[in-house]
């Protein structure tokens, strides 16, 4: 029996930021190496357990984070943080292991269609290449966490068997990931959808760690989020200022935007470590890297008891109104 969303009673969520990786990685504006370095070390400090901080891919395909060994050697590192990056491949891995990276996230789709327009190849392929990457963290002892794309469903072939996740799921299983994340790459999932799927992964894996991505594409992100909370969910990635896209989505907006899950779960009783204001404070440092606004209700407006003044003359209004 799990705690009803609309009363946390202290449960814990535990919160990954990919804002750093997910979100930066689609902006045209390069923000400067020493300002992904502060970023995090904010985030750090604001309370995240674990932060997604660059990508090591090729400089050329990503020119935004072609700054990542920098960028992952000079953060401070604070007890209790994970640190993690996207790594597609081996030549990734080699430069993530050296840069102290604490964690490796690889990513490939349960969708044929998508990753052979994602990744250019198909998911055999993603996964002979995946399993050897999976062999040399091990061998450097390093822990790995993979994010399946589309299991929600693919914006080229609709929706997405769920044999075929299951079938990814147990594979990777069986090389002894530490995690895996079920992604809603473009904010296809739906809430009752949502809690059927994150139900069925726990009871047929309940030693796996599950993370939840989703994105905001049709204004679901924050209901998904409940709903997986709902039937167990603990782990989920979001986005600092909601930054983030995908390529092959028209339209597909940034994941769920931190700051908001963070006020929402607060405000119904939940636990996520995080220092909402110190987060709050770092998301508005955004718009004046990357050069536009973010899509972040919390920083536009505030949170819910972020009080304004009175309107001017209100004493006088006061005073007629009682003089009726």
């Amino acid at each position: 029996m799990t705690t009803s969303v609309w009363n946390g009673a202290g449960r814990r969520i535990e919160l990954c930021d990919v804002g750093l990786r997910d979100g930066l990685q689609m902006e045209a504006q390069f923000v400067p190496t020493e300002d992904k370095i502060a970023l995090v070390n904010a985030l750090s400090h604001a309370g995240l357990s674990k932060i997604e901080v660059t990508s090591f891919t090729s400089p050329t395909a990503i020119p935004a984070l072609r700054d990542a060994e920098v960028v992952m050697r000079e953060i401070e590192r604070r007890p209790g943080v994970t640190y993690t990056a996207l790594v597609p491949n081996a030549r990734g891995a080699e430069r993530a292991i050296e840069s102290r990276t604490d964690e490796l996230n690889l990513v490939m789709s349960v969708s044929e269609t998508h990753n052979l327009a994602n990744l250019r190849m198909t998911r055999a392929q993603s996964f002979a290449a995946l399993a050897q990457v999976i062999t040399m963290a091990q061998a450097a002892q390093v822990p790995v966490n993979v994010s399946l794309s589309c299991v929600f469903g693919c914006p080229m072939e609709g929706d997405v068997a769920l044999d075929a996740v299951w079938e990814h799921v147990q594979r990777f299983a069986d090389l002894g990931v530490a995690g895996i994340t079920l992604c809603d790459t473009t904010g296809m999932a739906f809430p009752t959808q949502v809690g059927q799927v994150v139900a069925a992964a726990r009871a047929r894996w309940p030693g796996m760690a599950f993370t939840l991505h989703f994105h905001n594409t049709r204004g679901m992100g924050l209901a998904n989020v409940l709903a997986a909370i709902d039937v167990g969910a603990q782990r989920f990635d979001a986005s600092l200022g909601g930054l983030g896209g995908c390529p092959y989505a028209p339209g597909a907006t940034g994941n769920v935007c931190t700051e908001e899950v963070v006020h929402a779960l607060q405000l119904m009783g939940y636990d996520t470590g995080i220092d909402l204001p110190a987060l709050i404070a770092t998301a508005a440092r955004l718009p004046a890297l990357i050069g536009h606004e973010v899509p972040s209700q919390i920083v536009k407006a505030g949170c819910r008891l972020d009080l304004h003044p009175v309107p001017a003359g209100f004493d006088a209004i006061r005073e007629r109104a009682l003089a009726r």
